[in-house]
């Protein structure tokens, strides 16, 4: 039985999953600009209050209503404004930040106010911005999908979970600042739920309304083979097994594949099978030879070779740090 499209997204989905989220707090009165110079892992926004325009680099700018969804899938390099035509008054975020966080650690929520001075009016009340950045545990193949755009704005007036999810960054960021025990975990798994929310109602739109040309849910062969993939992760697919659950020959399907995912089949049934390893390594009773077996490596010394190449440190270091108190 072919796997329906939602059977492949609930795959995509389930491999988005952060290792570690910052949150942030921005009041900020107008006039004013920021410049982002890009950052890895993806960042969500929301705000209340005034709204702004945002601008990635080399796009257009796009005015944000206020409890509009923002996300920058990648970090993609970008400039927030209180107009839409800055010009050169734009300040780099990175400096304001670096002053703000002397003496604290790199993950310590961020609350700050920058702009004119005073408070504002009824009539122009600050615009509050509320952020979160969320790292993935492994290079992002195979999590975040590759055909996204820089920008993806879900309006509150027309996402059904608009006000939800922008209530749910609201309680996040002041839960954050506030430190209360399990914040940083809090935070993590959080921030799952608005990816996952955020990613389903884009994937979730008809081609004709997105912003990208296409993506795997568009493809029935390609989402065929990547469900494959996702059901037996552990089995040694190769590119003819691949392609013949696509119905494609195999130049076709491995062209295809790398234009919607952005990686050759192989690579991302690497990138799965790791992010997967990840997660299981993440409980502290779990036996390293036991997720090598479950994410199709013959052994524990070709699964550990494997995961030090991906992720950059020993499974074994990988699950002390993730299981650490």
């Amino acid at each position: 039985m072919n796997p329906g499209p939602h059977d492949v997204l609930s795959g995509i989905l389930s491999a988005c999953k952060a290792e570690r989220a910052v949150t942030a707090s921005f009041r900020l009165h107008a006039p004013w600009a920021l410049h982002s110079a890009g950052t890895e892992g993806a960042l969500i926004r929301v705000c209340t209050g005034r709204g702004y325009w945002i601008q990635t680099d080399g796009g257009m700018p796009v005015e944000i209503c206020p409890r509009d969804i923002v996300m920058l899938p990648r970090g993609t390099s970008h400039t927030l404004s209180s107009m839409r035509c800055p010009g050169n008054s734009v300040v780099p975020i990175s400096d304001l930040l670096q002053a703000h966080m002397v003496g604290r650690h790199g993950d310590h929520p961020i609350e700050m106010t920058y702009g004119a001075d005073g408070a504002g009016s009824a009539d122009e009340p600050p615009t509050q911005l509320y952020s979160l950045h969320l790292w993935m545990p492994a290079p992002d193949v195979g999590t975040i999908p590759a055909e996204l755009p820089p920008l993806i704005v879900l309006r509150s007036d027309t996402f059904a979970l608009a006000d939800t999810l922008a209530t749910t960054m609201e309680l996040l960021v002041h839960d954050s600042l506030a430190q209360r025990p399990g914040w940083r975990l809090s935070a993590a798994r959080m921030g799952d739920l608005l990816l996952v929310h955020i990613l389903g109602e884009y994937l979730r739109t008809p081609a004709a309304a997105r912003q990208d040309t296409a993506n795997v849910l568009d493809d029935p062969g390609i989402a065929r083979a990547i469900a494959a993939m996702q059901e037996a992760p552990q089995r040694d697919w190769s590119i003819p097994q691949l392609a013949a659950v696509a119905y494609l020959s195999r130049t076709v399907f491995t062209e295809r594949f790398r234009t919607l995912v952005g990686v050759p089949p192989i690579q991302y049934l690497c990138a799965y099978r790791m992010n997967l390893a990840t997660e299981r390594l993440r409980q502290p009773r779990a036996r390293i030879g036991d997720v090598a077996e479950a994410v199709g490596y013959a052994s524990e010394k070709a699964f550990s070779r494997a995961f030090q190449r991906w992720i950059g440190v020993s499974p074994t270091q990988y699950q002390c740090d993730a299981t650490a108190p």
